[in-house]
């Protein structure tokens, strides 16, 4: 079991939030994955606790590789939140895994003020194949901006989940290189 990682000194109350949230998602993220979504899953919630959005990967069945679980939840916070600028409302992001390098980017940029993630890049990879892309101290970097980071929350249930994915014939996207 790999210890629960931070950019912050760990708040008990944070990381218990989290581990509930991330152990719903991994367990519901099973559902998304029958009705043919990617094996990721993420949510936004406000500062009250309150759901703000909640999507799954969609890259393969809507054939755009822009359309990872971070990306797509952010745009439905935007829309549901009317604004293209998250970071009046304070609002944290839950996900499976650990942001590959494009969504740290529109996670930056967002406005999101928390991330907690799942299962770590370097587990990712081995586990599906799939590319997290060079994301150099990103913890720092994130907490320079004001964006605290946990990691590695629920990471072996997350890790089953995955590995339940790509041992049942699922495509993991890859571009050729």
């Amino acid at each position: 079991m790999s210890e629960v990682i931070a950019n912050e000194k760990i708040d008990s109350e944070k990381l218990k939030t989290a581990q509930a949230i991330i152990s719903d998602l991994q367990a519901e993220l099973k559902q998304y994955i029958n009705q043919g979504s990617g094996p990721f899953l993420a949510a936004i919630y406000n500062e009250k606790g309150e759901m703000v959005a909640k999507t799954a990967n969609s890259v393969i069945n809507e054939k755009c590789s822009n359309n990872h679980a971070e990306m797509n939840v952010i745009k439905a916070a935007e829309k549901t939140l009317e604004t293209y600028d998250l970071s009046p409302y304070n609002l944290s992001l839950y996900v499976t895994s650990e942001p590959c390098m494009m969504c740290l980017g529109a996670i930056m940029w967002s406005g999101i003020k928390a991330v907690y993630y799942g299962v770590p890049s370097k587990r990712v990879e081995k586990i599906t194949g799939f590319d997290e892309g060079f994301k150099p101290d990103w913890f720092a970097e994130f907490k320079k901006r004001g964006i605290c980071v946990y990691g590695n929350i629920c990471q072996e249930q997350g890790e089953k989940v995955l590995a339940d994915y790509v041992n049942a014939g699922n495509k993991v996207y890859k571009p050729e290189r």
